[in-house]
């Protein structure tokens, strides 16, 4: 079994560093190309199990790259809530906050990532009960956070993994222990 993450395509709020979670904001042409260049990548897997987040850019990336006609809407895929920190940078947020970060702080009428990691787990147990191979749509924190829960680690720990937009991860086994075989790979850009 493979659990395959996929990062939404660029939008002009991921371009330019703003927290982007309940704001739909849309593919920029870059991210459709780069969502519509995963489709011979994704064409390799015989997917038991294809969730996206809600949001547009998630949706559009899952339909672009060929997987359209198999994909489930999960809540549990949105973005870390940034509350009152939504279309702000980190700088613009640390002018206020110095040292802010949203891996040790969260955001004020948001979540911390540990809420978010509750979610994670859940979309985890799900593709766990699928049978096969599952591709997950979503967006960089919370498939960061989904990334360290995947191998035991506190959500927090999603703070290691960097993460670009229209990236590719994969998740697996080595025997029975949950591993990264492969992550933030953007090798499908040109």
């Amino acid at each position: 079994m493979t659990i395959v993450l996929v990062r939404h395509g660029e939008t002009e709020w991921s371009a330019t560093g703003k927290h982007t979670s309940v704001t739909d904001v849309p593919l920029l042409e870059s991210g459709r190309r780069d969502a519509d260049r995963l489709r011979d990548r994704l064409a390799a897997y015989s997917f038991e199990l294809v969730l996206t987040s809600p949001r547009a850019r998630a949706r559009d990336t899952a339909f672009l790259a060929g997987l359209g006609d198999a994909v489930e809407i999960d809540e549990d895929l949105v973005e870390v809530d940034y509350g009152e920190h939504e279309g702000r940078t980190t700088p613009e947020i640390r002018e206020a906050h110095p040292g802010w970060t949203v891996w040790e702080h969260g955001s004020p009428g948001g979540e911390t990532v540990d809420e978010a990691g509750v979610r994670a787990d859940r979309v985890i147990a799900r593709a766990l009960a699928a049978g096969g191979d599952v591709a997950l749509f979503a967006h960089g924190h919370l498939l960061r956070i989904l990334g360290a829960r995947w191998i035991g680690l506190g959500a927090v720990h999603g703070g290691n993994l960097l993460l670009h937009t229209g990236s590719v991860c994969e998740l697996g086994f080595e025997r029975e222990r949950r591993v990264i075989v492969l992550w933030n790979d953007t090798s499908h850009h040109f």
